[in-house]
């Protein structure tokens, strides 16, 4: 601005052009815009070439896009981002600042961006923990369900624990407590809630709760103080929530997969783990070590766990061999009429008669859903094999992938040697086998079988209970090892050889 003012006054002095351009060192073009005007005019933005990032652009933006259907608490940041180029495509090294501001402006142009501030808290070891739950979709046995992470976090040494449930329930969130308690090694002094419903009953004025019979005898048992927030005050645990959105953000993005629900708690677990290598900002040790020294300044576990599983007694088998708990019916090899007791925890339901566990099924949420077993119903259909084609437990064991194609076919060869009837009983022979040498091993000695053209029950077992090679061969070093003792050395003939080689004069 200044530059075009000195050229236009000495412009109306006089000066020329030429003489304007020699002597402020620049061309005569600017010297003629100065003249024309007196505001310079904007200057073009330079497009320079990103040799670094251009090989990744393409792979960032389908991250992004793919944000836009994400649940919005599980989307990529830009760190995340940074990691997984990193990971998938290492051939393309590019640094984390350039990353950062590529996606600060993406997301800022496709409205995915979005700031919270929190204010920063000191606490001393072992004095707080803030728990809480958090929704997050998760795939399991190829299935997007939206499932329920229970969250605790240490303010002292910012470990944290985390697991997954299907539902938020008052029973999974006593378990989950002591899970963690196991995970920090003791008990905290004091743990902060929100006012979730299956701990509150009541908010009355202040800090001041009516709290459920059972959290107060789950406290009084661990021996730990419980305080609750401000409704709709998340800031008064912003702890938690920081490291909610910190797990989900780094070990639920992209959405994880899993089998069952075991096999993603164990994914869970193993995060957790992991997270103890990393150092927060600001300290100067691991969260580990943090996390061992706190150990020291926790109250310790109790002998024996909170009973946490809810009994339901009396219950009755009913004629198609079910028991009716709470809003759906689970099978049970038991006889119709007897009375039994069924113990309901928050992943599983098992059915007790006489002190033993006769069946155990994963709890069911639904209403008015059947969970059956094909198992229970073996001693019934070896007694009407005909039922067992349309029977609704083989119907939900082919839905959720216990039945393949090969037991059908092999089922087929046994009903073409045997009859329909003995052939069924035959299968069912083989299903009892599966149930106690492992249904995996079943599956591949029906395989083997098949493809030698075998089409007898008997055979199949063999096959089924026939050492591997592996084992073949520690059999056959054990013998070995355990004839050694009995070993003696093979007898010398050479003498015997002389007296063959020259029979001349001898006796014949």
């Amino acid at each position: 601005m200044e530059l075009f003012e000195v050229i236009r006054r000495g412009y109306a002095a006089g000066e020329t052009i030429q003489g304007l351009s020699k002597k402020h060192g620049v061309h005569r073009r600017m010297v003629r815009q100065a003249i024309g005007n007196a505001i310079p005019p904007e200057r073009k933005a330079v497009v320079r070439e990103a040799p670094r990032l251009g090989p990744v652009m393409a792979h960032i933006e389908r991250m992004l896009a793919s944000d836009l259907q994400a649940p919005r608490k599980q989307r990529h940041t830009a760190h995340r981002i940074w990691m997984r180029l990193r990971k998938e495509h290492p051939e393309y090294p590019v640094g984390e600042a350039t990353v950062r501001r590529y996606v600060r402006e993406r997301k800022r142009e496709l409205g995915l961006s979005g700031r919270e501030v929190f204010v920063p808290q000191s606490y001393e070891l072992g004095q707080e923990a803030q728990v809480d739950w958090f929704e997050a979709m998760a795939i399991l046995g190829g299935e997007a369900r939206k499932l329920q992470f229970f969250a605790m976090r240490s303010m002292g040494s910012g470990d944290a624990f985390h697991r997954a449930y299907p539902h938020a329930t008052q029973q999974a969130l006593l378990e989950a407590h002591e899970h963690a308690f196991a995970y920090f090694g003791g008990v905290f002094k004091t743990l902060r809630y929100d006012n979730m419903t299956s701990v509150v009953k009541k908010i009355l004025r202040g800090y001041q709760r009516v709290e459920t019979d059972r959290i107060i005898a789950f406290r009084s048992h661990w021996g730990y103080r419980s305080e609750y927030c401000n409704p709709a005050s998340g800031h008064e645990k912003g702890g938690v929530e920081g490291e909610l959105g910190w797990f989900r953000r780094n070990w639920l993005v992209p959405v994880p997969e899993a089998s069952v629900l075991d096999a993603l708690n164990q994914h869970i677990l193993d995060a957790c783990l992991e997270n103890r290598s990393r150092t927060m900002v600001g300290r100067g040790m691991t969260i580990g070590q943090a996390s061992e020294q706190e150990r020291e300044h926790l109250s310790p576990l109790a002998e024996e766990g909170f009973p946490i599983d809810e009994l339901l007694y009396p219950l009755l088998v009913d004629s198609k061999g079910r028991v009716k708990v709470k809003t759906n019916w689970y099978s049970t090899p038991l006889w119709p009429g007897l009375r039994v007791t069924a113990m309901v925890a928050p992943l599983s339901v098992e059915i007790v008669h006489d002190n033993k566990v006769a069946a155990r099924h994963a709890r069911c949420y639904g209403r008015g859903h059947q969970i059956l077993d094909l198992e229970h119903y073996l001693d019934v259909l070896d007694k009407k094999p005909g039922a067992m084609a349309g029977s609704t437990p083989l119907q939900q064991w082919r839905e959720a992938g216990r039945w393949p194609a090969c037991l059908d076919a092999i089922w087929r060869e046994l009903e073409q040697r045997h009859g329909k009837g003995n052939g069924t009983r035959e299968m069912i022979s083989l299903i009892r086998a599966g149930s106690i040498d492992g249904w995996d091993k079943l599956i591949a000695a029906v395989k083997e079988a098949l493809r030698l053209g075998i089409s007898d029950a008997a055979a199949v077992l063999h096959l089924l209970r026939m050492p591997d090679p592996e084992q073949r061969h520690q059999y056959a070093v054990a013998l070995a090892e355990e004839l050694l003792p009995f070993e003696r050395p093979m007898p010398v003939m050479d003498e015997y050889d002389l007296l063959l080689a020259n029979t001349t004069g001898g006796i014949q």
